[in-house]
């Protein structure tokens, strides 16, 4: 690429010197891509983790909600299972 761009009069030394310049651009650029890359796995996995504690945390909101559906009935239940205990106490009792 440099001997392309090479001008009359350019000696081999200044041209070698350019080559070694377009090289170290080129090896520049590709370790800032490769930068940007991982930047933006690293972005893509965050964004896949939150997707994936959201539709966690709806899953488990949704087991809550219907745990709550069928609990009301045990308290009640035990309610009136310990007054049928204690009145059957006072009955046995007189």
């Amino acid at each position: 690429m440099a001997k392309s761009t090479q001008k009359p009069g350019q000696t081999k030394e200044q041209t070698k010197l350019i080559a070694q310049g377009i090289e170290k651009g080129i090896a520049e650029y590709k370790k800032q891509q490769k930068g940007k890359a991982r930047v933006r796995d690293k972005q893509k996995k965050q964004q896949v983790r939150a997707k994936a504690r959201a539709a966690e945390s709806e899953h488990v909101e949704e087991e809550n909600i219907e745990d709550r559906a069928a609990s009301p009935y045990l308290p009640w239940g035990l309610l009136t299972l310990s007054w049928v205990g204690f009145i059957c106490y006072l009955i046995m009792m007189k």
